[in-house]
């Protein structure tokens, strides 16, 4: 794990001050265990050795894919104080329910409108999750969906299933599988 440097750390307790009442929600808002999870979640990721409360000034501030995330947790408060750190404006989170520990790797051009996304689940970069007629697709847990997917309509994807890079998913995905292509085809089985 690497520390972060003297002037990322500078700049993030500066950033704190803006910061007051979000670091007010991580400590006192009812999901405030889900935040602290996913802090703990994003710091490993991005291989970062700090401690929670810093950390999460840490990723308020470098980090605007785990704002919106964070936002999406607090619920309608948000639209109180996230202009004072903004959210980033190509990420869209229109989910039911998501799962602890949601990681989004760089979040440009995303859009996330799943029924459901479990435990620790990984989207990255310009990947559309969406729906067909009023059906959405159902995530499960340890997921992970490379860059350029698109996942759309009734379908659901395995606990620790992978969707590979640009993969379009128009039917279920078995647990502990691999799949790859337009339209998407299990290529591995881990079972």
């Amino acid at each position: 794990m690497k520390k972060v440097n003297k002037i990322e750390k500078t700049v993030a307790i500066c950033s704190a001050i803006r910061l007051v009442p979000h670091i007010i929600l991580f400590n006192i808002h009812p999901k405030r265990n889900i935040i602290k999870y996913e802090v703990s979640r994003w710091l490993n990721c991005l291989d970062l050795a700090e401690r929670t409360q810093y950390g999460f000034i840490h990723l308020m501030t470098f980090f605007p894919e785990f704002r919106n995330l964070f936002y999406y947790r607090i619920g309608w408060i948000c639209h109180l104080i996230k202009w004072l750190c903004p959210k980033m404006n190509t990420l869209f989170i229109w989910a039911g329910e998501i799962g602890p520990g949601l990681f989004i790797s760089h979040g440009f051009a995303t859009g996330i409108s799943a029924k459901s996304i479990g435990k620790d689940c990984w989207i990255s970069q310009q990947v559309s999750i969406g729906y067909i007629d009023k059906d959405a697709p159902t995530i499960g847990d340890h997921v992970t969906i490379s860059a350029g997917a698109k996942i759309v309509g009734k379908l659901h994807l395995g606990n620790n299933s992978h969707i590979g890079v640009n993969s379009v998913v128009l039917k279920d995905v078995p647990e502990n599988c691999t799949v790859f292509g337009v339209p998407a085809r299990i290529i591995k089985d881990n079972k």
